[in-house]
């Protein structure tokens, strides 16, 4: 299965357990929307979905942390998600974590790693 690279933004965008950048991944036969952040260094993409329904999680655009700055929250239900792995911690994502997207960052760009069959 062939890989492509799509330029997302430049890696200053993103500070550590601050604020995300929003995208969107062509899936399905639609564009959904995405985004990534930074924690504990490292960058962490996902699909821009509450494990419990399809809403989206920021509570302002790019605003995926809660006040303790250490978990992903959603704005509608206030489940949280670890966001190293995207696993549900609790709330009513009922252990459906987030959808991971592959990321690269090289030379100070963040890239998001797309397989064919992304659409």
């Amino acid at each position: 299965m062939a890989e492509a690279i799509r330029l997302i933004c430049p890696s200053d965008e993103l500070e550590n357990s601050g604020r995300g950048f929003r995208f969107t991944v062509s899936r399905y036969g639609r564009e959904i929307p995405a985004f990534v952040i930074r924690f504990d260094g490292r960058i962490y993409g996902y699909l821009n979905e509450c494990g419990h329904v399809p809403a989206e999680l920021d509570w302002m655009p790019g605003e995926f942390f809660d006040d303790s700055k250490l978990y992903l929250i959603c704005s509608i239900h206030g489940a949280l998600y670890a966001p190293e792995s995207g696993r549900c911690l609790g709330g009513r994502c009922q252990g459906k974590g987030l959808k991971p997207l592959k990321m690269q960052e090289i030379d100070r760009q963040i890239y998001l790693v797309q397989e064919d069959n992304d659409g």
